[in-house]
């Protein structure tokens, strides 16, 4: 069976297919491609996404569609993180994309995303690695979740999103102020869950997420993505906390050219590193084992457990 999930954050539209032959199987990636969009920034002053953002989506949607069907998708999903869930015109929006592309997208909410993306890297790293904490940071959201097994006891979502940060600092780079208060901003809503997460016991394992983390930690010296989705890849807190005050005296441009960073995520780097140092020492982690799975595999493998009646998140 292939398989196609379309993931609409607050900065891409992706579209992921797979091969999964048999129930249980490992599924086993054929394409991905992911369109810049930026739905965070189409916002009226209202909160609505704008007729232009609407329009773009709808025709993002439309293409990822089209190129499903061209490499065989049969089963097609969509959905959509925190833009979408926190516009004013999030039915409307919804309404005019599956009107012009036949996807009714599936809003998920902040604890759902969560709760999936758990899911993902629970199944990537295996029983064998006890009790997890997940972090995940989006374009408009942090996700946090801990647990011991495939379903998290906790998961909580934290409107820390890089994309949503980095709107808040001014300058590029930005001032030491700007930093230092972000800093400060991130620490005590992060500090506001802490003691959920870790009310169920020490962790066996910390796990990071999203191409956010993916990047950090290519930046601090991390395997490239051509070695590999198996390579062991770590973000130590001591490499980040060091990053970070480079990212903070660097312009976008020269942040652009660090190992592994876009010059489409390179503006958000900074907010993102905050984010994830923040986590870390709230927490107490020295090092994040990074995971190649993240939210798109999560929901493939939810839809798959749920065809063959595995469980039922």
């Amino acid at each position: 069976m292939r398989l196609g999930v379309i993931d609409v954050g607050s900065n891409t539209v992706h579209l992921l297919v797979v091969d999964a032959y048999h129930p249980g199987a490992h599924p086993m990636p054929d394409y991905s491609h992911s369109t810049v969009l930026r739905l965070a920034e189409q916002l009226t002053p209202a909160g609505d996404i704008s007729p232009r953002g609407a329009d773009r989506l709808s025709r993002v949607i439309t293409s990822c569609v089209e190129v499903a069907e061209e490499r065989g998708v049969s089963q097609l999903m969509g959905f959509a993180t925190s833009a979408i869930r926190e516009a004013g015109n999030t039915e409307e929006v919804l309404g005019q994309v599956k009107e012009a592309s036949g996807v009714d997208l599936e809003v998920l909410d902040g604890d759902d995303e969560a709760r999936v993306t758990f899911l993902a890297a629970r199944r990537w790293f295996g029983w064998s690695a006890g009790r997890l904490l997940l972090m995940d940071v989006g374009g408009g959201s942090l996700e946090l979740a801990a647990g011991l097994d495939e379903l998290p006891d906790v998961a909580v979502s934290l409107p820390l999103g890089a994309g949503r940060l980095t709107r808040e600092l001014d300058g590029d780079p930005p001032g030491s102020r700007g930093v230092k208060e972000l800093r400060k901003r991130v620490r005590a809503e992060i500090a506001t869950v802490q003691p959920r997460l870790a009310r169920g016991g020490e962790r066996d394992l910390a796990v990071g997420t999203s191409k956010t983390i993916r990047s950090l930690a290519r930046a601090c010296g991390a395997a490239p993505r051509a070695e590999g989705p198996y390579v062991r890849r770590t973000l130590t807190h001591a490499d980040l906390s060091a990053l970070v005050q480079r990212l903070a005296t660097m312009p976008a441009a020269e942040r652009a050219a660090l190992p592994g960073v876009s010059a489409g995520r390179a503006p958000q780097l900074l907010a993102g590193a905050v984010v994830v140092e923040a986590a870390m020492d709230l927490f107490g982690v020295g090092s994040l084992a990074v995971c190649p799975w993240a939210l798109r595999e999560g929901l493939i493998l939810r839809f798959l457990d749920a065809m063959t009646g595995r469980h039922q998140p």
